[in-house]
């Protein structure tokens, strides 16, 4: 597979007959609702050999097909990377046959039918899909249902585990209050181990994800000793547990001291890090996740966690900004395809900051008003799995399917074998 950047004056057309292809194919793995594109759009072209044009280098064509030269070379050893000539096919070497990888991803539960059809497409890509959401109450308590049958139902058929998500979320957003009431209470604790085993084996979960943000600093301890006490619990029944943790790149962050990374990392299975927003709706505009800030994260987690327990997420969406920015107001999220979607429509270039590796372009709305819009596109994408890669990660996760990226499986079946059940 090839990422290429459209360039000023090129068309699908053009794009499609330099590699070989179909405009259509171009479109389907791209998500493009039109036939017109901008200049700075990063397409995926999905070929696995590639016929050499003028001016083409060995390290440029492994850059773009995102391969190790060195794997590049040893694919194509008549080819000499001194001496290139124009119409030579290369073999675009597979690199996912060396990366066995557990994926997580989340969904957010719609309907039967959206549910089912949803899952079918993406399972193939997919190790684990976490079902969002499930609330705890102060008692430990399960307070809300879920329609997710058929939503797990049509996971395991794929032979994809399917994960209750369990969250600390009110109608205020996540709970410190709560978390806080239930973590210091031993009978509600216990409780609400007991409601998520008896959830999980009732509904046919093969485990799940706990969701427990803005845990306050003086419950660190009670939180690990409660996943400690569900993994004790879940074993001996082969369900999983995992976490989704926040970014942490510290001790020294006030408000993420409630996660001892290393205890959590030494009672669960798996510990999905929500890699993401470090940029959000309420702050200036910028890079949702920068992979200045994404490596730090990592280097950080891989000191206090083992490698392979660790999934690194990555975001389907980023933000939209009124410029120039007030404090105060906020942005609105917008998914990756309907940013790529808004800069055609706008036919506004897309630029690319090299140091964030994060895609981003302005537009003017009806109104008049200037916008900024910051998302992940296949380059941005491909680099934070690049970087799971060259960390030994177990894999990437995303949040969430609903919001659709269409070269995103194309992306995981490059660089990973996914694991299935």
């Amino acid at each position: 597979m090839f990422i290429h950047i459209v360039a000023p004056g090129e068309s699908l057309f053009s794009i499609s007959r330099r590699y070989g292809t179909s405009i259509d194919q171009v479109r389907a793995v791209n998500g493009l609702k039109e036939g017109t594109i901008v200049p700075g759009l990063a397409l995926l072209i999905p070929l696995y050999s590639y016929r050499i044009q003028p001016g083409d280098t060995l390290s440029g064509i492994a850059r773009r097909s995102m391969v190790p030269l060195e794997r590049l070379r040893a694919a194509n050893p008549t080819v000499n990377p001194s001496s290139l000539q124009p119409g030579t096919r290369v073999t675009i070497p597979n690199i996912a046959s060396d990366y066995i990888a557990g994926t997580l991803t989340f969904y957010v539960v719609r309907s039967p039918e959206q549910d089912r059809d949803l899952i079918s497409d993406f399972a193939p890509y997919a190790s684990s899909i976490s079902l969002f959401h499930y609330r705890i109450g102060p008692d430990g308590d399960i307070v809300n249902e879920l329609n997710d049958l058929t939503a797990i139902q049509a996971t395991w058929s794929h032979r994809v585990t399917p994960l209750a998500t369990i969250t600390n979320l009110t109608s205020g957003g996540f709970s410190t209050h709560l978390a806080s009431q239930v973590l210091n209470n031993p009978t509600a604790r216990n409780n609400l181990v007991n409601n998520i085993y008896n959830l999980a084996t009732a509904r046919g979960y093969g485990g799940v994800n706990i969701d427990f943000e803005r845990v306050a600093a003086a419950d660190r301890d009670l939180y690990t000793g409660f996943l400690r006490q569900l993994r004790e619990r879940f074993e001996p029944a082969g369900l999983a547990v995992t976490v989704s943790v926040p970014a942490k790149t510290s001790e020294d962050i006030p408000w993420l001291k409630g996660y001892d990374l290393g205890g959590i990392g030494s009672v669960v299975n798996y510990v999905f890090i929500m890699a993401y927003d470090w940029h959000h709706a309420g702050s200036e505009p910028g890079p949702t996740a920068p992979i200045t800030e994404v490596r730090r994260t990592i280097e950080y987690a891989i000191s206090r966690i083992p490698t392979r327990k660790i999934i690194l997420g990555v975001p389907l969406y980023g933000y939209d900004w009124v410029v120039p920015y007030t404090a105060g107001t906020v942005a609105s999220a917008i998914s990756n395809q309907n940013a790529i979607d808004t800069a055609i429509r706008h036919q506004s270039p897309i630029q690319y900051s090299e140091v964030y590796q994060s895609p981003y372009f302005q537009y003017r709305d009806e109104q008049g008003r200037t916008h900024e819009v910051w998302f992940e596109d296949v380059r941005s994408m491909s680099t934070k799995m690049i970087l799971a890669r060259e960390y030994n990660l177990q894999a990437i996760g995303a949040w969430q399917l609903t919001l659709g990226f269409a070269p995103g499986p194309w992306l995981l079946t490059k660089f990973f074998t996914v694991r299935k059940v």
